[in-house]
């Protein structure tokens, strides 16, 4: 063995690209994403060029029908945009490279999802009369007053961060660890 080899080689571009999507797909499932729709977003952050259905479908042999629901879904959130090609039938998709308006996507589409609904919950519980001398009641609203503030506090920062510009996120980010 040459002394500057290792035990292990180098991937080929096309195999780190393929380690890439499936270790974006497994982590998207901790997300609480399809590990489909994870593997068919990094496919496109890793494309130098807008892909078609065809191609996603090919390229993770997938079926249609779940590469064109897939592709939808990324559209909602904002992470991929079709590119239109004069005088093309096949729509072709491109993802969104910059990683700050990544997170940014992300954020919003999660806190619409789910904090937002939580919240919207919260309130309508928060409604229920009751007794403040009852135990239970007091405990049932206490709680229920901290987690509808602790929501506040959290939709107040998140929808700071969708709005945040570059430096200003990053001059954040950065002292929090420096």
């Amino acid at each position: 063995m040459h002394p500057t080899s290792s035990s292990q080689s180098t991937p080929s571009l096309a195999e780190a690209k393929a380690q890439f999507i499936h270790l974006w797909g497994v982590t998207g499932t901790s997300w609480g994403v399809s590990k489909t729709l994870a593997q068919v977003h990094a496919l496109l952050l890793v494309s130098p060029q807008a892909l078609s259905t065809e191609d996603i479908m090919e390229q993770l042999t997938i079926s249609r029908g779940n590469a064109s629901m897939t592709v939808r879904e990324l559209i909602d959130w904002g992470l991929i945009y079709k590119e239109l090609r004069p005088g093309e039938r096949r729509e072709y998709f491109v993802a969104e490279k910059d990683m700050l308006q990544v997170t940014r996507c992300i954020i919003a589409a999660r806190k619409r999802r789910e904090l937002d609904q939580m919240k919207r919950t919260l309130d309508q519980l928060a409604q229920l009369p009751g007794d403040a001398a009852d135990p239970d009641y007091r405990a049932y609203h206490t709680v229920l007053t901290d987690i509808q503030q602790l929501a506040d506090v959290s939709d107040k920062l998140l929808t700071r961060l969708i709005k945040a510009e570059r430096s200003w996120f990053w001059d954040k980010f950065l002292k929090l660890f420096l």
